[in-house]
């Protein structure tokens, strides 16, 4: 693991504060007409989620955080534990469902993510960006309902709840972003 001083600070860099790894969402480098300079950061810590701003003085150190991302595979659950499995070793992991809770509603079985990883500890599960799933219950549309923008609740296979047109119907096949949760066209 390399050190890093505050020239290098950037958005997306890890770095390791109190023993765990944060992620630098903002950096504001400050330079007051009296004083020495520092940097204003926002950090979040890949384990817990919690965001804390923080000040470095110019020319202070901290250490990289050693973060590997893999594309990995997953294969099922047992309602506990999700089962991956990396695409070149097949090696199998078990990650608990309460460490992935807004994820799990995008998971469709062999359906390939990215995993990171601190050491041996699973920091997140990353899903395609878009993915193609199947309506499995939505509300029929009612009649004459024609003002703009009306939208309904709709279940995909995986369990996700989204808000969808009303002319969209049981067994279509929509094209959705995990990201945010939106319906964004009819699959094909």
């Amino acid at each position: 693991m390399g050190t890093v001083d505050t020239s290098q600070f950037r958005k997306k860099l890890k770095i390791i504060i109190d023993e765990q790894p944060w992620i630098i969402v903002e950096n504001d480098f400050v330079k007051p007409g009296k004083g020495q300079a520092f940097n204003r950061v926002k950090i979040k810590n890949l384990i817990t989620g919690r965001v804390l701003d923080r000040t470095f003085k110019s020319g202070e150190t901290v250490q990289e955080a050693e973060v590997t991302t893999t594309k990995m595979q997953y294969l099922f659950n047992d309602g506990e534990m999700y089962t991956f499995m990396d695409s070149e070793t097949f090696e199998q992991i078990e990650i608990p469902a309460t460490n992935i809770e807004e994820e799990r509603k995008w998971l469709l079985e062999n359906t390939e993510c990215e995993v990171s990883f601190w050491g041996d500890r699973v920091l997140s599960v990353t899903p395609p960006i878009f993915m193609e799933l199947v309506v499995t219950y939505t509300e029929p549309a009612v009649r004459g309902d024609t003002a703009n923008n009306v939208t309904k609740k709709a279940t995909l296979e995986t369990g996700a709840e989204i808000d969808v047109p009303t002319f969209i119907d049981i067994g279509m096949k929509l094209k959705i972003d995990t990201r945010t949760g939106e319906y964004l066209q009819r699959a094909t």
